[in-house]
């Protein structure tokens, strides 16, 4: 396929990927292009931002999570009707899974997908180091995919001394931006703060932009995604779960849970179920006639009094899931509302909770687990009912709170190291715990869910 494409990585985080990336977007809007967008890596909340801020698809590529072919399948199936595709690359561009490995990282997606690099370089309080800096980047791979480079944080005398010697080193100086403090994001300790709030984001947005046709060659960039070569996408078939339209299952999304894989919703509609969405904040019971309900991840310790005032709802996910027992999926902050209680984040009080998990759960003031891992299931639960279909499941954890009961039914693994440990309670048909799954590293998982579900809505028409 015929995809133009280009990558923002940088040598670092904090170097500016995500300010340029949105000016960038925000810029090609204005000129009438339909841009699709991606986060490399596992990041939820970019590409909800650009989803929600630019009104523009907005996925993750992840090559620890998928094999090259799926990768490059799940990129061209958003890109497919876009003028241009923008991703946005993770950490440092040659970062990966471990210190000493480039797996999963930016250099990584970059070279499976064949995406020429545009590498930002927070260039502020540097001057001539900036050169070898970037010949560094450039040399430690010799395909390094690196086509140009924009200065961030310099003023426009400096970035005209620097411009000539950038590119004799063999690459484009596509412009550069100032500081601009004006046009910083808020971090939230899981990352970006949420699109809803960052104050006067359309202004900020549309500044950015401004700054971005100002001081950044665009014509050069999108004349580079354009050079683009071809992109061979390899066919991933996936055979329906159920009769189309026959299972449905409930989605939780709102302000306190948003954290989903784009990909893992519609991996689950071309299995067959159908989705619907509902609001753990502000309906009163889980939506009528559905087979199985997902609670996702996001930030329940913000809406801790809302959600536990909310008894109606508390109610009709504990009689749903622990009586009528239908079959769920919960990550992260789904697992803790379906926990007996939660401290909020001060520890100054204990939140009633939704009572399907027998445990508790507090703020811890740090990272309990961060990164990468696989699934495999516990020696005691082989050949016992559950998710059968769960070994090799590829996942992230990355969280401050903590639980006096993790679950014991899976081992979580790490790459590249000895790391590992329990999680996931399993109980029969529910599966919860901190990891975030990624449906596609292993689609059969996804499948057995809903034919879990479709099982239920038998159940469900019998009675």
């Amino acid at each position: 396929m015929e995809i133009p494409r280009i990558m923002i990585a940088a040598g670092s985080s904090g170097s500016g990927k995500t300010t340029i990336t949105c000016g960038l977007l925000q810029a090609l809007k204005n000129r009438g292009l339909n841009a699709a967008s991606f986060k490399c890596g596992p990041d939820y909340i970019d590409p909800l931002f650009h989803k929600t801020i630019f009104k523009t698809p907005s996925k993750n590529l992840d090559t620890f999570f998928t094999d090259p072919g799926t990768v490059r399948y799940l990129m061209a199936e958003t890109a497919v009707y876009a003028d241009i595709a923008v991703i946005e690359g993770v950490m440092g561009y040659y970062d990966g899974a471990g210190i000493k490995t480039y797996a999963a990282s930016s250099y990584e997606l970059a070279d499976i997908t064949d995406t020429p690099v545009v590498f930002i370089v927070n260039a502020h309080g540097m001057g001539l180091s900036v050169i070898p800096y970037i010949k560094g980047f450039l040399e430690y791979k010799s395909g390094s995919g690196i086509k140009a480079v924009i200065l961030n944080g310099v003023s426009g005398m400096v970035y005209k001394e620097l411009k000539p010697l950038i590119e004799e080193l063999g690459v484009t100086a596509a412009g550069y931006l100032p500081d601009m403090p004006e046009y910083q994001f808020e971090s939230r300790h899981l990352g970006l703060v949420m699109p809803g709030g960052v104050l006067d984001i359309k202004d900020k947005i549309n500044g950015l932009a401004l700054r971005a046709e100002e001081y950044i060659d665009i014509d050069k960039i999108l004349s580079i995604a354009k050079s683009a070569p071809c992109m061979e996408v390899p066919p991933l078939e996936i055979m329906p779960a159920c009769n189309s339209g026959s299972v449905c299952i409930g989605v939780a999304m709102d302000e306190a849970f948003c954290f989903y894989y784009e990909d893992n919703l519609q991996l689950l509609e071309k299995l067959g179920a159908r989705l619907v969405y509902f609001s753990p904040l502000y309906d009163k019971e889980l939506p009528e006639g559905i087979h199985g309900c997902i609670f996702g991840g996001g930030y329940p310790e913000l809406y801790l009094d809302i959600l536990s005032s909310n008894t109606t709802m508390l109610n009709s996910v504990k009689k749903a899931l622990t009586d009528k027992k239908m079959p769920y999926i919960a990550e992260c902050g789904g697992f803790l509302y379906l926990h007996e209680s939660m401290e909020d984040i001060k520890k100054h009080h204990s939140y009633k909770l939704a009572g399907v998990i027998p445990a508790s759960a507090s703020y811890k003031g740090k990272l309990q687990h961060f990164g990468y891992i696989t699934l495999s299931p516990a020696g005691h639960l082989n050949g016992r009912s559950g998710y059968k279909m769960a070994e090799g499941l590829k996942a992230h954890e990355f969280h401050y709170y903590g639980s006096t009961d993790n679950g014991k039914s899976f081992i979580a693994r790490k790459p590249f190291r000895s790391t590992e440990w329990n999680c996931i309670h399993q109980q029969g048909q529910g599966f919860a715990g901190f990891p975030h799954l990624y449906f596609y590293s292993n689609p059969d998982f996804a499948r057995e869910f809903v034919e879990k579900c479709s099982a239920y809505s038998f159940l469900c028409s019998d009675s």
